[in-house]
């Protein structure tokens, strides 16, 4: 999965939209303590441990939070010696980046270190952004057509908003469900940073390493068309986010 994101790890980092506060306060309003927090594919930090040396590379230097470079496949072994015991810790987060794991390991790992019965998994994502009636249509086609070197069934979860994600957890307290509970971030963005998000893709630079741009001229040329710049460039470019939360439950034995 870090292979993905390795060429491209600065335009990630400063293209890639910051999360709306209300989704972290709503986690952490439904985390009953608050001691240790594993947050996985931190990538640059944008919500801490990541297989991508490169990308932490321009993650934030927070006093509390410590950044570990996992291996692709960590053991049980690693996760107790850069992450944490069994029972340790009290929330586990991913943003943007669940769809990459081999999903039967990865939840034996977090049923295995979330303290029970009441540690929380929280995992989002967020589909394309939309702009404005005139220019939505016309991204949307070009991102239609990007598909082919998407990862297909992966980035599919995120499409479907992570609706079809398994995702075997109980609710957490104060919900019927374990969701997808919708918010949204907003970026204003220039249609040059608008690009610089889009080469930030892991689609992007799959097909550039096939030979294949993406953002060739007639692309450039149909964007820049339904973009219409106001008087500064400048527009307000909506990210919906969309969570999946639970709890752990009761004990767990591999």
């Amino acid at each position: 999965m870090a292979d993905r994101f390795l060429k491209q790890a600065r335009q990630y980092s400063e293209a890639r939209p910051r999360y709306p506060q209300k989704l972290f306060d709503f986690i952490a309003s439904k985390t009953p303590t608050h001691d240790l927090v594993w947050d996985i594919g931190t990538g640059s930090g944008q919500a801490a441990t990541s297989i991508s040396i490169k990308q932490l590379e321009f993650a934030p230097r927070l006093p509390n939070v410590d950044y570990k470079c996992t291996s692709p496949n960590m053991s049980m072994s690693e996760l107790e010696e850069k992450v944490g015991t069994e029972s340790s810790v009290d929330l586990v987060t991913i943003a943007q980046a669940i769809q990459w794991f081999d999903l039967d390991t990865f939840y034996n790992q977090v049923k295995w270190i979330l303290k029970k019965p009441s540690g929380i998994i929280a995992a989002w994502c967020y589909p394309i952004p939309k702009i404005d009636d005139e220019f939505d249509p016309v991204f949307q086609n070009f991102y239609l057509e990007s598909q082919p070197y998407s990862g297909g069934l992966q980035r599919g979860l995120v499409d479907d908003k992570y609706t079809t994600l398994e995702f075997p957890f109980g609710p957490v307290d104060g919900c019927h469900h374990t969701g997808p509970f919708e918010f949204q971030t907003n970026k204003l963005m220039s249609l040059g940073e608008l690009f610089l998000y889009i080469r930030s893709w892991s689609t992007y630079q799959t097909a550039k390493d096939q030979g294949v741009e993406l953002l060739n001229d007639g692309a450039i040329e149909e964007l820049t068309n339904a973009w219409k710049e106001d008087g500064n460039g400048r527009k307000s470019v909506t990210f919906p986010v969309y969570l999946r939360i639970g709890k752990v439950g009761g004990s767990f034995t591999l």
